[in-house]
């Protein structure tokens, strides 16, 4: 594991493999770790990791607000993680990257290929994040938190989050900043000073950032159609990765390949030699590293 800082943030990475450089937008919500390309659901079952490493350099990282990154309290919009995913491919000086992402992963993908289409050689969307439920759901928990603090106050956010050891996504009363109020013991003490008032404005605004529509969130449909990037979009069906979300992608993706399987047929064996096909479909004629 290394640690660099990138826009004042402190970000833990790996860099697994072999081979073309793939930028890896984790999957999970508020607690999006490297390590959930093994261990969470669908990515475990396939062991995606294991089949892209021998091939590809894979950049996993722990995305701002998750496990041992660092954050900041701040409306947070798409283009943040962007710029996490950008300074982490200009700290290792690579040039050009296929991405992928996972579940909510894949909408800073989607915003990272309209900002920085020449930095991008592909997109491969696994479960993309969205629906109506998913929308719903979301909102829902930060309304839980705002109720909680506007209850219990700011101290309480942080006596919770370092007792209970929980996530955003697990225990919406700790927010989405429970990772670095316990990792970090002055992001923590700094976190109880803020104005009340201003704080809910910071969580509201995020909330409404990020959770905008009823697809995919991550950019703009004029955007998208007009994005010539290739795509693999491979569909999940459930509450918080509604097969209308993925639809969705492949109507305005315009150089798009949708992988249209059930979830029970995305087995290891089909879901990973799809995923090496359009990647070698697509690949880089150099490193990507200059």
């Amino acid at each position: 594991m290394a640690i660099t800082t990138i826009d004042g943030v402190k970000t833990r990475y790996e860099v697994v493999g072999s081979g073309p450089p793939l930028l890896m937008f984790s999957p999970g919500g508020f607690d999006a770790t490297l390590d959930k390309w093994t261990t969470l659901g669908i990515y475990a079952k396939i062991r995606i990791l294991d089949c892209l490493r021998p091939k590809y350099s894979c950049i996993i990282f722990d995305r701002r607000e998750s496990g041992q990154s660092g954050g900041r309290v701040e409306p947070l919009t798409w283009r943040h993680y962007v710029t996490q995913g950008k300074g982490l491919l200009d700290h290792l000086n690579i040039k050009r990257a296929h991405l992928m992402g996972g579940c909510m992963g894949c909408s800073p993908v989607l915003a990272f290929g309209v900002a920085h289409p020449e930095v991008v050689q592909s997109l491969i969307l696994f479960w993309p994040a969205g629906g109506a439920k998913y929308r719903i759901n979301s909102h829902s928990r930060f309304a839980e938190h705002l109720s909680f603090i506007r209850q219990h106050g700011l101290e309480q956010v942080v006596s919770l989050a370092k007792a209970e050891g929980k996530m955003f996504g697990a225990d919406p009363r700790v927010g989405p900043w429970a990772g670095v109020i316990r990792n970090d013991a002055a992001f923590a003490a700094s976190y109880v000073r803020q104005s009340l008032d201003e704080y809910c404005a910071i969580v509201t605004k995020l909330s409404r950032n990020l959770f905008d529509r009823d697809t995919v969130s991550g950019a703009e449909p004029e955007d998208l159609l007009q994005l010539k990037l290739p795509a693999l979009i491979i569909p999940g069906n459930d509450a918080s990765h509604a097969t209308s979300g993925a639809r969705y992608l492949a109507e305005c993706l315009p150089v798009s390949e949708y992988w249209d399987v059930p979830v029970a047929d995305q087995t290891e064996e089909a879901a990973n030699s799809r995923i090496l096909e359009f990647l070698s479909t697509h690949e880089i004629k150099r490193t990507g590293r200059e």
